[in-house]
């Protein structure tokens, strides 16, 4: 999901704050209904007790369920204004009713159409009372049922009715000072989370960065790095999980460098031993190459597959030397400005190429780089060009602000898609009629070495037809 957070820490602090954020509310939520559900349950208790225990002392003949005042004397406006005196206390507000009469309190906020028809209902049987909010004020209405007493002593309803509003506005003012005190401590917990789960965050969090910075330095190569292993934590046992792995790669990659040195040197001194009696075998060889046409046609066969071996021998000990250059580091770049077009033209004629070799480059462009090894690449280019492709072969350079790009193009059935990935790779030879061609199959290995020796690269790519190498050489 977009836009939720993703770190660790976040995440972290986020759980541990809704876990201690939750468990707060909760705890004030049931703290809050307690107390007034308590507080109000004590108020209404104390209030109905109070009207009942004023209803059982007036003077008035009425009473209030077993308070029977025993009378037939007729209820009249004095006994309701009596009734209302009795009863009246400071905010409460007090309504009497008997059939169409009513009377109620000085100044009174309510009328009987503020009480609930239930209640009015009820109160005919018994005392009963409710919370309201009225005029968006708490109220506690308690109602109840005057009865007389016949000369049996059997109390008989009157018809009269007292209702008493009396006001909650302490309780609720207790009750909202009480909230607001949990609201302060919501927000002193939510502070209180906030900083313990960053401190719990960091302390956690901490290890793991400092996993993640080895394995960053593990993976650039530093072998050596090793951490610190404290407590008996799982992050302890991760980290020395890290030391074990890190030394047991640091052993493998040093065994391994060991024996690619060992490969390295051995490729490099039998090379440069081969180098030594090639150079004999090929005078010999060249003059029996001129002798071959003199000799019977069995032996001038012989002779000139040996010569075609021993070229082919020749080449292929010169690739490994300059292939060893290369792994060893020994590769230097010595730059200077040249001419492209009289490079390429005089790489081309020296082959015997330029016949064979459409040539294409803008007059008077110059750049700086190797020629040398400039040379080794555009003969290798072309050379595979020439030898696996068809003609027509096209080379052409080109510069722009950025650097050198030359291109090597034929017209032939081109690479396989599968091969296009390994071109460049030492000893590959796309295709079953190239495996035993004349070339090394360092050629082209070669030519990317020291491509990217002057900082730039090859690529290459199927066209229709044929193939297109690539050349780009950056601006030093």
């Amino acid at each position: 999901m977009r836009g939720l957070p993703t770190g660790l820490r976040a995440r972290l602090v986020i759980t541990f704050t809704l876990v201690a954020v939750t468990a707060s509310a909760m705890v004030a939520g049931l703290g809050y209904q307690l107390v007034r559900r308590e507080l109000l349950d004590r108020t209404e208790r104390s209030e109905v007790a109070d009207v009942r225990d004023t209803l059982s002392k007036i003077t008035l003949p009425v009473g209030v369920s077993d308070v029977v005042w025993p009378s037939d004397s007729t209820v009249t406006d004095e006994d309701l204004g009596s009734l209302v005196s009795a009863l009246e206390a400071p905010e409460r507000v007090i309504i009497v009713t008997y059939g169409d009469h009513r009377r109620s309190s000085p100044g009174a906020r309510f009328t009987m159409s503020d009480v609930p028809d239930q209640l009015r209902w009820q109160s005919a049987r018994r005392l009963v009372y409710q919370r309201l909010r009225l005029r968006d004020e708490p109220w506690l209405l308690v109602a109840t049922q005057i009865q007389r007493a016949n000369q049996d002593g059997v109390a008989r309803p009157t018809g009269l009715t007292a209702y008493v509003f009396l006001p909650l506005h302490e309780e609720e003012g207790v009750l909202l000072r009480l909230l607001t005190a949990l609201a302060q401590a919501g927000g002193i917990t939510l502070t209180i989370a906030l900083t313990v789960a960053l401190l719990s965050a960091r302390s956690v969090l901490l290890p793991v960065r400092r996993l993640g910075a080895a394995a960053r330095a593990l993976g650039t190569g530093d072998l050596h790095v090793r951490l610190p292993v404290r407590g008996r934590d799982e992050l302890a046992a991760l980290t020395a999980t890290f030391n074990e792995t890190a030394a047991a790669l640091e052993n493998t990659v040093s065994e391994l460098r060991t024996l690619e040195s060992m490969s390295r040197r051995f490729v490099a001194d039998v090379s440069h031993e081969l180098r030594t009696p090639l150079t004999a075998m090929t005078a010999v060889t060249d003059m029996l190459s001129e002798d071959a046409k003199d000799l019977p046609d069995d032996a001038g066969e012989a002779v000139r597959i040996v010569v075609r071996e021993i070229d082919r021998l020749r080449v292929l000990v010169e690739h490994l030397i300059e292939i060893s250059r290369f792994d060893a580091g020994a590769a230097v770049l010595r730059r200077e400005t040249v001419d492209v077009g009289d490079t390429l033209a005089d790489c081309l004629e020296v082959r015997g190429w330029a016949d064979r070799v459409k040539l294409t480059v803008p007059v008077g462009l110059t750049f700086s780089l190797d020629a040398r090894r400039f040379d080794v690449i555009v003969a290798n280019l072309v050379g595979n060009a020439l030898n696996h492709g068809a003609p027509p072969v096209l080379v052409g350079a080109r510069q722009d602000r950025t650097g050198l790009e030359v291109i090597v193009r034929d017209h032939g059935t081109g690479i396989p898609d599968h091969a296009l990935p390994h071109v460049f790779d030492r000893f590959f030879k796309a295709g079953s009629d190239r495996a035993r061609s004349v070339g090394s199959g360092l050629g082209l290995a070669i030519a990317k070495a020291n491509a990217e020796l002057h900082g730039g690269g090859i690529t290459v790519e199927r066209c229709d037809p044929g193939t297109l190498f690539r050349l780009w050489i950056p601006r030093p």
